[in-house]
């Protein structure tokens, strides 16, 4: 599972919905280096570990939010999210904001859909 930068659940089970905490490109608690596509890229892999820690995967995910500290960058945040992402296309919404923790450049939370049961207990 991904580190968590403060007081709250990476991931919690509400009945047949696992809502996935903001995700930050980190690897072994460090950013990972190479602008907003790489850190989409891993974004989207952390929140691919979450979901599997649950029995899920990304094609469960059905509605995202990507918080970008600077909307010049929407295109490179698109290209690399919708390689994340494959064939799934979840509804999505983007905003900007004045900054992330750990100064990252994008964050990325998610809602999937599952009829499986819970894995653990964790939420």
């Amino acid at each position: 599972m991904t580190n968590t930068l403060g007081p709250y659940t990476p991931v919690v089970h509400a009945g047949q919905w696992l809502i996935c905490s903001g995700q930050l490109a980190l690897v072994d608690g460090s950013l990972v280096d190479g602008g907003v596509a790489a850190q989409v890229t891993q974004a989207v892999k952390n929140l691919a570990s979450l979901l599997e820690s649950e029995g899920s995967g990304l094609e469960d995910v059905v509605k995202t939010t990507v918080f970008l500290t600077d909307m010049a960058e929407f295109a490179a945040m698109n290209d690399a999210y919708v390689a994340a992402f494959g064939g799934n296309r979840p509804a999505r919404s983007a905003f900007a904001v004045a900054g992330l923790p750990l100064g990252a450049l994008v964050e990325i939370e998610a809602w999937a859909y599952t009829s499986r049961s819970p894995l653990n207990s964790a939420g």
